[in-house]
């Protein structure tokens, strides 16, 4: 009989102990746990401080990354890529988050495109604008028309006489030359005709 109290009282003082060890034991045992972040926010909008509030807010926003859609689903929303990913539960799988990785990596390739076809087209720019200016001709500004001096009086208007300012055989000096002994042909031949009808 001896033999069967000692691992009977072994096993009563183990139970013993358990039952007087202070166990601490989280009340999410016997209570349902929020399944996603709405329900979770709603259970921290009933703390009592603001600050209880708070720090439950954040607690859910790191329990949960995706966000309920109003049609069934959740989405969650990638802020270095400003876009949102639909995704089967509360947070996002392996695969989900794998997926949503890829798609960065794509955004940030593109983004490097744009950037240097921007740079690019700006340095376009600059070159043609700067052969533009190279190549253009140069048109003159107008400029005021100097000021005719006054004419003189009637009885001070004498002919000049050009002849002297003149280059010989230059056809803007021999023009009126040219032009004054045709004058002098005509009024010959057509005179002498006419002088002689009336006589």
């Amino acid at each position: 009989m001896t033999a069967w109290r000692s691992p009977v009282l072994l096993v009563a003082g183990i139970a013993g102990l358990i039952a007087l060890y202070p166990v601490r034991v989280s009340a999410q045992w016997w209570s349902r746990a929020p399944a996603d972040f709405e329900e979770c926010a709603d259970a921290a909008e009933k703390a009592s401080s603001k600050e209880e509030k708070t720090t439950a807010l954040a607690e859910c926003n790191a329990k949960f990354a995706g966000r309920r859609k109003p049609g069934g689903g959740y989405t969650y929303y990638d802020f270095m890529q400003d876009r949102s990913f639909d995704i089967a539960g509360p947070n996002p799988t392996a695969e989900e988050q794998k997926h949503i990785d890829e798609q960065y990596t794509v955004y940030l390739e593109n983004q490097r495109r744009s950037t240097i076809a921007a740079a690019f087209a700006t340095r376009q720019q600059q070159q043609l604008q700067a052969s533009l200016k190279g190549d253009a001709p140069k048109v003159p500004l107008p400029q005021e028309r100097p000021k005719q001096p006054a004419p003189a009086p009637a009885s001070d208007v004498r002919p000049r006489d050009r002849s002297s300012e003149c280059a010989r055989h230059r056809f803007s000096c021999e023009w009126p030359r040219l032009s004054e002994g045709l004058n002098d042909l005509k009024k010959l031949f057509t005179s002498s005709p006419g002088k002689q009808k009336k006589s």
